[in-house]
């Protein structure tokens, strides 16, 4: 009967400091919800802090153009009063960039506004038949020039949205991921039937792709042609090199009359 005593008064201890553990982290937080929010919100905004992702893989969008679109909308928060920003209006404001994949915004208690920006990377460049000029990425997200400029490959040609989506992105996040071609390749023309012509940096050739299909295959006998043929026969014997056969490589001589 003792112990049971015993034990009902630990069991009552426990819960008291259990429960006085838990007045006092609610009391801590109010405290410090009301210094920090009081104290910092309550002063204007003197810094802000503009992050912007991938940046050294591409520079669409910069810090500089992040000020640069808060300004033109009149919401430069800089020298405003901390508790008069609204960083959710901040972040939809910043996403109708088409350039702007992502943005976060939030604020500290040293009266400065930090931006983290999450950039859409292009993946080509497309000036079609049809009156398209935009950027494409990987997602077939379509983006207007806008001053920007980009060292992608150039899709021109019978190019509309539907073909671009289910076989060119394809096509060119190949070309992306192998650093050999992304370099080497410079334009993809689209035919009125959806046959492929590649137009190279390096000689004076065009490249006969055929249709979208067997894109790694294709790279690898262009590259066993580079690697084996080219250097025996120079980059300018040929004036047209086709790849819509798998299984060989036909070339095309230039005429004499040609250099």
């Amino acid at each position: 009967m003792r112990r049971a005593k015993e034990n009902k008064t630990t069991a009552l201890v426990k819960t008291l400091f259990k429960l006085l553990l838990l007045i006092g982290l609610i009391v801590y937080l109010v405290f410090a919800f009301t210094h920090f929010t009081g104290e910092s919100y309550g002063t204007k905004c003197v810094g802000m802090n503009i992050a912007v992702t991938d940046s050294a893989r591409a520079a669409f969008m910069t810090s500089t153009d992040v000020e640069h679109i808060l300004r033109k909308a009149r919401y430069y928060p800089i020298g405003q009063e901390m508790n008069a920003i609204n960083s959710r209006k901040i972040e939809t404001l910043l996403i109708k960039n088409p350039f702007i994949k992502e943005a976060t915004c939030y604020k500290t208690p040293d009266g400065r506004l930090n931006i983290l920006i999450a950039q859409r990377l292009p993946l080509m460049r497309v000036i079609s038949n049809n009156g398209m000029n935009c950027y494409v990425d990987e997602h077939g997200f379509m983006m207007k020039p806008m001053g920007y400029a980009a060292d992608l490959v150039v899709v021109t040609g019978f190019a509309d949205p539907a073909f671009i989506r289910k076989h060119l992105i394809p096509l060119g996040i190949f070309l992306r991921d192998n650093e050999l071609w992304d370099k080497q390749i410079e334009q993809i023309n689209v035919s009125e039937d959806h046959k492929l012509t590649l137009i190279p940096r390096l000689g004076d050739q065009i490249i006969l792709f055929g249709s979208p299909d067997n894109i790694a295959q294709k790279f690898n006998n262009l590259r066993a042609f580079y690697e084996k043929v080219m250097p025996k026969v120079g980059w300018n014997k040929y004036s047209r090199i086709n790849l819509e056969n798998t299984n060989q490589i036909v070339c095309t001589k230039r005429t004499a009359n040609k250099k």
